[in-house]
């Protein structure tokens, strides 16, 4: 199969599944029950799955098997047809859905098999940047205040301009107290790195300029895919919180101490899409009328460089 037709196969799979998701998890938004919207999420997304024209198998789910009943890593999901690769965040964000808070939305990115990093899951130390910078703009082995000097050069604006992203953490404490320091905006989150990521790569729209920090390691695998799509940087570390954490991500056959470039974590072309479930930065959220759904999904794919903007219209399901 071509390229082209394997992008196309996978770009529609893809949006199918961010939509019903994202529909079937909207209709508990503001509820307070996050447990039960992500459910509603991996059901619905898995329904699509099932009946889907490829060979899919997760690599980045909802856990092990023993932990997950659904969407586990290494399930295989496809009525047949092109082998690839699953990414999947049935619901990023399930507290802001719960709470019917802004950017809230399900996330799905498909490659051929062997295009998406198997990440363990536990924390990786994260730095991003959107398209249009010279390439090797930004190091996580350097600060901070060196990072965010080096982008504010590029795109010829002072540091006061640069809005940087983290989540809302304790343990970013020192990171944000040095770019404060230093001058630059911060975007502070409560959940949803994958969100703070794929950010940068409409900064424009978005407000964000760079991602800082750590969240989770498979997290970090589907933002890495939006940002192959979108054309922009990213370099990634895996962070073990323990010897149990580090010795199951060697017996994976990761380095704990290597830094992961984009050809790392997204080695070939791959598509990814998202929906949105709440209103946020950069998606209406689902929006319900006269017995219909209205969603509001993006699909990239870096196949064919084509970015699409969709608007779609379910009867209610």
């Amino acid at each position: 199969m071509s390229d082209a037709n394997t992008a196309f196969i996978l770009s529609l799979i893809a949006q199918n599944a961010t939509e019903v998701a994202a529909i079937a998890s909207a209709k508990l938004r503001g509820f307070g029950r996050k447990n039960d919207a992500d459910q509603a999420a991996v059901d619905a997304m898995r329904r699509s799955f099932m009946t889907a024209p490829f060979s899919g198998k997760v690599v980045i789910g909802e856990g092990e098997i023993d932990e997950a009943p659904m969407l586990y890593i290494g399930e295989e999901l496809g009525a047949g047809g092109v082998k690839a690769d699953i990414a999947v965040d049935p619901l990023e964000g399930t507290k802001l859905c719960a709470n019917d808070a802004p950017n809230a939305m399900t996330v799905v990115a498909l490659a051929k098999a062997g295009g998406l990093l198997h990440a363990p899951d536990m924390y990786m130390d994260k730095l991003a940047i959107g398209p249009g910078y010279p390439a090797g703009l930004i190091d996580l082995d350097l600060s901070p205040t060196e990072n965010v000097q080096r982008l504010a050069k590029a795109k010829g604006v002072p540091i006061s301009e640069i809005r940087a992203c983290l989540l809302d953490r304790d343990r970013h404490k020192d990171i944000i107290e040095e770019l404060r320091k230093v001058g630059a905006g911060i975007r502070l989150i409560p959940d949803g790195d994958v969100a703070g990521v794929f950010w940068t790569t409409e900064a424009a729209r978005s407000g964000v300029d760079i991602y800082f920090g750590s969240g989770g390691a498979p997290e970090g695998v589907l933002a890495a895919a939006a940002i192959r799509c979108a054309g922009g940087q990213m370099q990634a570390r895996l962070k073990p919180e323990n010897d149990q954490e580090a010795e199951r991500a060697r017996a994976m056959g990761r380095d704990v101490h290597a830094k992961l470039t984009l050809d790392d974590m997204v080695p070939g072309d791959v598509v990814f899409a998202a929906s949105g479930v709440t209103h946020g930065s950069m998606f209406d959220g689902v929006h319900f009328e006269n017995g219909e759904a209205h969603v509001d999904t993006l699909v990239w794919d870096s196949f064919s460089k084509r970015k699409s903007r969709i608007r779609s219209i379910y009867p209610q399901i």
